[in-house]
């Protein structure tokens, strides 16, 4: 901890954007921000709605985590807030543990997240396999597409399963209860934000399909007494302002401790953390790609898990890095954090001055913008091309996916990962080849230049074996396996290990074996080209007890020598 330098983990991306800042670039940041604050009202009012909470929730949490997220965040150009990746958990955690829950699990995430960040672990949450990442996104993106059938066709339920297959029985059973009015209301608003950009590429479909689609609406109900058509204000309490940071009040059931109820939540907040991570990283990549800048990971995260600290105090839900608004903030000129600041005040003054024009919104249309999201966030695309890839790929992704539609998040991601350690394992494993040479070694036959070197003799009564790659668990026995398949009792082995990269336990287990058992049998083992890195390996685990250290040579030269000598 001594070389621990704070600036290596947290830097935000605000203090080196603001030196040589010019009165330009403020005006550039300021027009991007705007633009980027209103094409994220809808989309924070729709979240929350559909994630369990309702509209203020949504608009609070784009407000102040995407303040924070900017504020603090390892990126120049993110816009942070409510995603629809975090519906299908947010929903699922309510509905179990309830809004204390959620504010709990949240809270916890944001604590992970700035863990992962103080600890360097940016760099590793990249690591997740991408059939994984597609897995779970489309699964997320079918599910938020379920959930918005009740408020498309107007069906007026108001308990709907959070399980996927209950959900779709239910609706089944429900569609002689279809308000033709919200279908149309619906079909309207996903056609206008379909063909906006048609017209338009800077308007975002979504904001005119609910400014149009609400006007008509209001002027229907109020001049031609039209009913039917169920709003925003019919279902939720529009407060005009922040609500005031409180604290959560724990209803512990008879027998429950915090700490059991922590250890309830715990999946659910290592999901939120790691879904958070992964969207907010991914989008900074995406940016960095189109502005040619490199975020801080580290400092991403950190912020990220701040803004998920704060949040959960003012009612809101959790919130990460958001693909689409910070290309949009990208493409209208966003250059640095402060156009992310601009995009909270933007939402901020909406939910002060326009809060209770919200509750005009009919619910059919908040439906047709979701269905739209769903939709891009469905990556057909990247399915299609991964279904031209390896089937192991392929099946991962599909494992993923149903696992995340039918069972939820936190299983898929468990058995998605597991799947694909398990799949890398055996491809590492099946390239790892070892070869036996008998007679003589071939120099010309083992590089890709051109030589002329002699050919090198072998002596009767030695063998030699070549290990070409790492000498670890997966291909321990495959040693085994080749050395009873030759089945001679030579004199001496040498082992070349000049492609070993590394050795874990299990093979540095197998090696000592090998060692102990050939001794019984009266057979030296010779190591040969050794590279630094397993060579202090061995030496830490005691090998010279097991062989002399004269017998570990630095290439098939010398060890050829020695075997000579132990003949």
């Amino acid at each position: 901890m001594a070389n621990f330098s704070l600036k290596e983990v947290f830097y935000p991306k605000i203090i080196p954007s603001l030196k040589n800042y010019t009165k330009e670039r403020f005006f550039t940041d300021l027009m991007a921000g705007v633009i980027v604050g209103i094409v994220a009202i809808p989309l924070a009012i729709a979240f929350g709605i559909a994630s369990g909470v309702g509209p203020i929730e949504g608009l609070v949490t784009a407000i102040i985590a995407g303040f924070l997220i900017s504020l603090l965040g390892g990126s120049r150009v993110q816009i942070g807030g409510p995603t629809g990746a975090f519906i299908v958990i947010v929903y699922g955690i309510i509905q179990q543990h309830g809004v204390v829950g959620l504010t709990i699990a949240t809270l916890m995430a944001g604590v992970l997240l700035v863990l992962m960040g103080v600890f360097k672990l940016g760099n590793i949450i990249k690591f997740v396999p991408y059939p994984v990442i597609v897995g779970f996104t489309a699964g997320i993106a079918l599910t938020i597409f379920s959930t918005q059938m009740n408020d498309l066709f107007g069906l007026g339920l108001t308990k709907v399963p959070a399980n996927f297959i209950d959900k779709w029985i239910l609706y089944a059973n429900s569609l002689s209860n279809i308000n033709w009015l919200a279908l149309l209301v619906g079909i309207v608003s996903l056609l206008i934000i379909v063909l906006t950009p048609k017209i338009s590429k800077k308007i975002p479909g979504s904001l005119v399909a609910i400014v149009v689609v609400t006007l008509v609406v209001w002027i229907l109900k109020r001049f031609f007494g039209v009913e039917g058509i169920q709003t925003i204000g019919d279902l939720y309490q529009l407060p005009s302002g922040i609500p005031a940071p409180k604290m959560p009040a724990l209803h512990l059931a008879e027998g429950q401790s915090v700490f059991s109820l922590i250890q309830q939540l715990f999946p659910a907040a290592f999901t939120i953390a790691m879904l958070g991570a992964i969207e907010s990283l991914l989008s900074a990549m995406v940016a960095d790609g189109v502005i040619g800048d490199k975020h801080n990971s580290n400092t991403e995260l950190i912020g990220q898990g701040i803004a998920n600290m704060v949040v959960p105090f003012f009612g809101g839900i959790p919130a990460t890095g958001a693909i689409a608004r910070t290309m949009t903030n990208i493409n209208n000129g966003g250059r640095t954090p402060i156009a992310g600041i601009v995009h909270a005040v933007v939402l901020l003054l909406v939910l002060l001055f326009f809060g209770r024009l919200v509750g005009f919104i009919p619910m059919a249309c908040l439906a047709g913008v979701l269905i739209v999201v769903s939709y891009n966030m469905s990556e057909w695309r990247a399915i299609r091309a991964l279904s031209k890839n390896p089937k192991s790929d392929f099946a991962v992704m599909l494992v993923t996916f149903v696992l995340t539609v039918i069972f939820d998040l936190i299983v898929a991601i468990e058995v998605g990962l597991l799947l694909a350690i398990v799949l890398f394992l055996k491809r590492t494993s099946e390239s790892v080849s070892i070869r036996v040479f008998h007679d003589e070694i071939d120099p010309n036959q083992e590089s890709d230049l051109a030589t002329e070197q002699e050919k090198l003799l072998i002596p009767d009564g030695v063998e030699v074996y070549e290990i070409d790659g790492p000498y670890f668990f997966g291909i321990a026995n495959k040693f085994d396996e080749v050395m009873k398949e030759v089945g001679d009792v030579p004199k001496v082995r040498i082992i070349r290990m000049r492609k070993v990269p590394f050795i874990d336990s299990t093979g540095l287990h197998n090696l000592s074996t090998l060692c102990k058992t050939s001794s019984k049998e009266g057979i030296k083992v010779v190591l040969s080209g050794v590279n630094p890195t397993v060579h202090e390996t061995l030496v830490k685990a005691g090998f010279e007890k097991l062989i002399c250290p004269e017998n570990i040579c630095p290439n098939i030269n010398v060890a050829l020598e020695r075997a000579s000598e132990l003949l």
